[in-house]
């Protein structure tokens, strides 16, 4: 849940692969319900085969009908136990770096802008963020670019490269990243 900044209620609905930690998908609404759920879910895993399992809390949005909807997706639906948010952890800990690393510092105006920052927000967390879970990688890591080399040292920039930083949310985050001096 977020707050505008006329204090109105927003609802973020987050899909998150549980062995790469990728965010698989995000929407904002001001007005949940089962039948936008669903769409959420088909939008996300329409033409994946990959997955097997959903896992959700026992909110009131996942009616009996939802469950039976999420089956017929090809999910088995497995429930974490009431009052134990610890049984979702993976889902928790995202919601957590979310409002950490963006909600904390950032305030949505409207409904679009708050789906804006989050969009744009996870493209940063899938590409270049890096995932204690996942050792020193990223579930999206960019492509190797094959012509630089650079030495063994942590401290160093090979000679002929220079460092480029992009902003992220207007300098909230920033994203590094090596290129030939001069270009």
């Amino acid at each position: 849940m977020a707050v505008t900044e006329t204090f109105r209620l927003l609802y973020v609905f987050v899909l998150i692969h549980h062995g790469s930690r990728r965010l698989v998908h995000l929407n904002v609404t001001a007005h949940p319900t089962a039948a936008w759920t669903l769409q959420q879910l088909k939008e996300a895993i329409a033409f994946e085969r990959g997955y097997r399992y959903l896992i959700h809390d026992r909110d009131s949005i996942f009616a009996r009908s939802l469950d039976a909807s999420i089956r017929g997706l090809g999910l088995r639906v497995l429930k974490s136990p009431p009052h134990s948010p610890m049984a979702n952890a993976v889902c928790e800990r995202l919601i957590g770096t979310i409002r950490r690393e963006c909600l904390d510092w950032l305030i949505p105006v409207s409904e679009s802008h708050l789906r804006s920052l989050l969009r744009s927000w996870a493209s940063h967390y899938n590409g270049s963020r890096p995932h204690m879970a996942l050792g020193p990688g990223v579930p999206d890591p960019p492509p190797r670019t094959s012509g630089f080399h650079t030495r063994q040292t942590r401290h160093r920039v090979a000679e002929g490269l220079v460092v480029l930083a992009q902003s992220v949310l207007g300098g909230l985050h920033h994203e590094y990243s090596l290129a030939p001096a001069g270009a």
